[in-house]
């Protein structure tokens, strides 16, 4: 079967076997002239899951926030120092320049390194929507593949059975830990190749968090996955 995806515009991201997918060299992020963190080297293997741990207000959020230029949406920002993903230097005045043209380039980089956030945030729409949405942002137009990449979606987090029959409705009646799961289906359905989480399961209750990191262990190998985490477990 084709895959619909690969009609949109994709980085060239080539490595070696032993090399990070993603590599950061004395990276620093101020807001203003607040340091958020300085001079953070970190090599991030693919299929692997990297933890960062630290007190609330150390930068981890922000970090994440860097990997796939999110940063470029906050006033004030400025980050410096280096970031490779596989061969794309993310923040090079060439990706400047795209940042600000609104390019494909940065559309592609946000693609395929993915971000879920502390608080689920399903849109104010149907289930359905909530995952065609991203799929027809990014040019995929033909329902029946919309169709297919939604249901595996939601059956690689585990939700089709729950969800299957309801698929149009709103997605805010979801539980929360079933809120967080679609957001990352959400993720998942334009075939990413990284997930950046900004713990995922703070928000939830004890159940629906064994269920999400349960989720996340599962998911490891396929993805690479870095998170921020208070559970070293």
């Amino acid at each position: 079967m084709v895959n619909p995806l690969n009609t949109i515009e994709k980085l060239p991201v080539s490595q070696s076997i032993n090399d990070p997918l993603i590599q950061t060299e004395r990276l620093c992020l101020h807001y203003g002239t607040k340091p958020a963190f300085a001079d953070v080297s970190l090599p991030i293997y693919t299929g692997s899951i990297t933890a960062l741990v630290g007190p609330s207000g150390c930068g981890k959020t922000s970090f994440l926030s860097c990997l796939n230029r999110l940063t470029d949406l906050i006033p004030n920002a400025k980050v410096t120092g280096r970031i490779r993903f596989g061969s794309l230097d993310v923040l090079s005045p060439r990706m400047d320049a795209i940042a600000k043209g609104g390019a494909m380039e940065l559309i592609a980089l946000r693609r395929r390194v993915g971000m879920i956030f502390q608080k689920p945030s399903p849109f104010p729409f149907s289930i359905w929507k909530n995952l065609a949405f991203p799929l027809r942002e990014h040019g995929v137009k033909n329902r029946a593949n919309i169709a297919q990449l939604i249901e595996t979606a939601l059956r690689d987090v585990g939700l089709w059975d729950e969800v299957k029959d309801r698929l149009h409705t709103s997605a805010l009646a979801l539980s929360g830990g079933q809120k967080q799961r679609l957001c990352i289906a959400r993720a998942l359905v334009l075939q990413p190749e990284v997930l950046l989480l900004d713990e995922p399961c703070s928000a939830l209750d004890p159940i629906s968090s064994g269920v999400v990191e349960d989720l996340i262990a599962r998911l490891r190998g396929r993805y690479t996955l870095v998170i921020v985490t208070h559970n070293l477990a």
